[in-house]
């Protein structure tokens, strides 16, 4: 755990994307991604090129010099030359001393490979961009984090997250701008200017350097990713754990309830044991007096007013008239004397 937290924190990726900054700034100002020979024809001798070349007649110093036929590779000199993204420098054949001239890589490249040469040039020049809005966005973490912790581990979080983002994306332009370079030169070497035709080549110091920054690059983006990531997306907001759920044994079911006609309720608590002399003394008879109590007196009629009128008695139940099984007379009808 100690080894993955050293891996994650900032300093660390701010080391490692300052040390792929440097790299790439090496490799982008050097002139040697690639280095070889040309096979070039022998210059004539001069005054100043006295040393593999051919005699001319007539030259002030010429009668030292014999002539000869060469034939074969001894006809050419092989001069060492060395090329980077924006120029191009060879080894000066019309003199002795060693001397180099240059001229600019653009005067090389084919018409139809120009686009692509300049492309490449400009996502190089985008990859140190990136790389350097990292350093200071990763510096500006350091800086704020330990100064203001309460809020400045909040910038932090968000500064590292622009850091990581910017970080790939660097490492993503740089590789794709090497390659396009080293595109760019392979058509050079096979359709190219006459005077630059290479015999051999081969990849030299700035190219090992270029790639080793793209890898420190990548990797400080991962790391740097990783950090936000562990710190922001997995922890975020802390929240109160779940109450642990505890299964029920199988052996147990769970209790009924009362209103279930399965219902048994417990049984009552069994009573104290009772003393002899208090069981004898509850089986003998009680008198009237403690087993009842007396009755309450009867209320007191309350005294009657002047202004109460008794009421009539209620009239006696009569058959009504259209009942049946009843029926209805009138009291002046008389049916005693025959029809």
């Amino acid at each position: 755990m100690t080894t993955l937290q050293h891996i994650r924190s900032p300093r660390l990726s701010f080391a490692q994307t300052l040390a792929s900054l440097a790299l790439g700034c090496a490799a982008l100002t050097s002139s040697y991604w690639c280095v070889g020979r040309q096979k070039v024809p022998k210059p004539l001798c001069s005054l100043a090129k006295q040393r593999h070349c051919i005699p001319v007649p007539g030259l002030a110093n010429a009668s030292d010099l014999q002539f000869s036929w060469d034939t074969g590779d001894d006809r050419f000199v092989f001069p060492a030359f060395h090329v980077g993204l924006f120029y191009c420098c060879e080894e000066n054949i019309y003199t002795d001393a060693w001397e180099e001239k240059c001229r600019g890589f653009h005067t090389l490249t084919p018409p139809s490979e120009k686009a692509m040469m300049w492309l490449s040039v400009t996502m190089e020049i985008m990859y140190m961009g990136l790389l350097c809005v990292s350093c200071l966005l990763l510096c500006l973490q350091l800086c704020v984090g330990g100064a203001c912790p309460p809020a400045g581990r909040r910038w932090g979080q968000m500064f590292n997250a622009f850091a990581a983002v910017f970080t790939v994306l660097a490492g993503l332009l740089g590789m794709v701008a090497h390659m396009m370079f080293m595109q760019v030169f392979q058509t050079t070497v096979s359709m190219g200017p006459e005077d630059f035709k290479p015999h051999s080549y081969g990849y030299s110091w700035a190219f090992y350097v270029a790639w080793l920054g793209f890898t420190v690059c990548m990797s400080a983006g991962v790391s740097t990713l990783n950090s936000y990531t562990k710190r922001v997306l997995m922890v975020g907001r802390r929240l109160p754990p779940a109450p642990a759920y505890t299964p029920r044994s199988p052996a147990s079911p769970p209790p009924l309830s009362h209103l279930s006609p399965y219902y048994d309720p417990p049984p009552s608590p069994p009573s104290p044991p009772r003393s002899p002399h208090l069981t004898h003394s509850l089986s003998l008879p009680l008198p009237e007096s403690i087993c009842f109590p007396p009755p309450p007196p009867p209320p007191h009629a309350a005294p009657s007013s002047p202004f109460h009128r008794p009421s009539l008695p209620s009239p006696s139940a009569s058959p009504q008239r259209g009942q049946p099984g009843s029926p209805w007379r009138s009291p002046d009808e008389d049916y005693s004397s025959p029809l």
